[in-house]
């Protein structure tokens, strides 16, 4: 007998803010936000609600059968716990789901897909069971006190449409059943009465062939996504095993999914245009990517050891990733002379970036045009680009993104310099 209430929760880390983007692109998704307009008696709450999520004021969401949880920080920073209920299949009606998935193998392969076909829910909607929400389905509970969807719950549900979006294993999960059991589930439905596998009778070939229609199309090609994808949430009630740092693993995780959507648009433009694979990072220049998404003191320690680096220099080789990739960390830590064409080329930006009494006077050394007097510099990246530099404390670090002339690598430093102030 399968355990309904093995892997029964799920925890998704903070999702960052949404910057303009909309919060359902698939058709389930928006479908569970018209549940919300369409129970929620305040508009203006559920504006507000938009609001608060499209600022990433929506903290870890946690997913169970039946319920969703997440602390929603007011503008005051205020924090509020908010819950949406959702009321779980019954046993009956998960087996009338089962035998609806069951039916046709193109279901199962959708969902694991992460894609749930129309079909699907237009079929078991036939059999009695209504997977998505509808008006009155998502009922509100806030400590803010207020008795109807408010701006907090109306926050939830606008970032647990995101995450529909991503895996519609979520919405399952609120109904009563997890990925691993429906799975293990649906495959003893292939299992035969004396326990062992069935062997399906052959049949005639051009029948086969014939019947090709009952099979889903293939999907297209997926584009890039927007977005990198959401890895697990670590943050539980379940005690690390000795040894495993979840801090560390959740960094890992997150800056392994920036980098896997980076490379995979890479790739594919460099497979687009013929070009040669894109080259590998190196350790060092690794070390430095992960500590641009980490925060824990320890695990910065690890990274600047790992890189060969002290915690300040570390902090100035993520400022110059930031600001440009690998080409930014180049810049940084790599002093090189332009040959006979690039020179020419960089005194000929040099002299015509500012009018001849503008000009401040600059000093050259290889790559790096350091102003007089000042504590400022340019340095010519090999992709043509000027990156502008300021000296502290005995160092130079990055000070702005790149630009193709001088002068402008100038202004933006110094717009920098007077936001400071």
């Amino acid at each position: 007998m399968t355990d309904h209430r093995a892997d029964q929760e799920r925890t998704f880390a903070a999702l960052p803010p949404a910057r303009g983007r909309g919060f359902a692109l698939t058709w389930w998704g928006q479908a569970w936000l018209k549940a919300l307009e369409d129970t929620a008696l305040d508009g203006e709450q559920v504006k507000t609600g938009r609001r608060l999520a499209r600022a990433g004021a929506v903290g870890a969401v946690s997913v169970r059968p039946g319920r969703v949880t997440a602390l929603v920080h007011d503008r005051d920073r205020t924090a509020h716990r908010a819950d949406v209920l959702l009321e779980e299949l019954s046993d009956g009606e998960w087996d009338r789901f089962l035998a609806v998935v069951a039916e046709r193998s193109g279901y199962l392969a959708a969902l694991l897909d992460r894609d749930l076909p129309p079909s699907l829910a237009e079929d078991a909607a036939a059999a009695g069971i209504e997977l998505l929400p509808g008006i009155g389905d998502l009922e509100p509970e806030c400590d803010c006190g207020a008795w109807d969807h408010c701006g907090h719950t109306a926050a939830l549900c606008h970032v647990v449409a995101r995450l529909l979006d991503q895996d519609p294993f979520v919405l399952l999960l609120m109904r009563g059943r997890a990925e691993r059991v429906l799975s293990a589930e649906l495959q003893g439905r292939d299992t035969a009465d004396d326990g062992g596998p069935s062997a399906p009778d052959g049949v005639d070939a051009a029948k086969a062939y014939a019947a090709g229609y009952a099979l889903p199309a293939l999907p297209p090609l997926p584009e890039l996504p927007e977005e990198p994808g959401l890895p697990p949430g670590l943050d539980t009630e379940t005690p690390p095993a000795p040894g495993v740092d979840p801090s560390a693993l959740e960094i890992l995780a997150a800056r392994t999914a920036v980098a896997a959507r980076q490379w995979l648009g890479e790739t594919l433009n460099a497979v687009t245009a013929a070009h040669s694979p894109v080259p590998q990072p190196t350790v060092v220049q690794d070390a430095v990517r992960l500590a641009a998404g980490a925060t824990d003191s320890a695990v910065l320690d690890r990274l600047a050891e790992g890189s060969g680096r002290n915690r300040e220099e570390l902090t100035r080789a993520v400022l110059a990733f930031r600001l440009g990739g690998a080409a930014g960390l180049s810049v940084l830590e790599e002093e090189w002379a332009p040959d006979g064409d690039d020179h020419a080329r960089a005194c000929a930006a040099v002299e015509s970036a500012w009018e001849e009494d503008e000009r401040p006077s600059l000093r050259a050394e290889n790559n790096r045009w350091t102003v007089d007097g000042e504590e400022r510099q340019l340095r010519l990246g090999r992709d043509g680009r000027w990156w502008p530099y300021r000296r502290r404390q005995g160092h130079w670090e990055p000070a702005g993104s790149p630009a193709q002339d001088p002068a402008t690598a100038l202004a933006v430093m110094a717009r920098a310099e007077g936001g400071e102030e």
